[in-house]
């Protein structure tokens, strides 16, 4: 099976469908992202890209509410806290100040761009 996200406006992932291979297939029965995404436009409407379900593509699974980037080739979640720093090599949002490994459990706290403890 492959996964298809539909693009809205800002390149912000509306829907992620479920396409069967056979659908985006040659006739010689080798997979093209072209011909999915025609598939999706053809059957749906709207700007497809596919998405890797296992993330061997695209950095990241497309979810609802991700952007796709087209300069990084990748989609990236929405930003948690407006801190967060993205990391280049996947894509993913990361704190601005590394959480403790202390074995307790913490919430990120913006106003104070620190980790607190929650307690039990």
């Amino acid at each position: 099976m492959a996964h298809f996200a539909e693009l809205g406006e800002n390149n912000v992932v509306l829907r992620v469908i479920v396409v069967d291979n056979v659908d985006t297939m040659t006739p010689q029965g080798e997979e093209r992202e072209e011909i999915g995404v025609a598939f999706c436009r053809n059957l749906l409407g709207g700007t497809w890209k596919q998405t890797s379900y296992n993330g061997t593509f695209r950095k990241n699974y497309a979810g609802i509410g991700f952007t796709y980037d087209s300069t990084r080739d990748a989609f990236i979640p929405p930003r948690p806290y407006p801190s967060w720093i993205l990391k280049e090599e996947n894509c993913h949002w990361a704190p601005p100040v590394a959480m403790p490994s202390d074995g307790q459990f913490y919430t990120w706290n913006e106003e104070t761009q620190s980790w607190d403890v929650v307690s039990q």
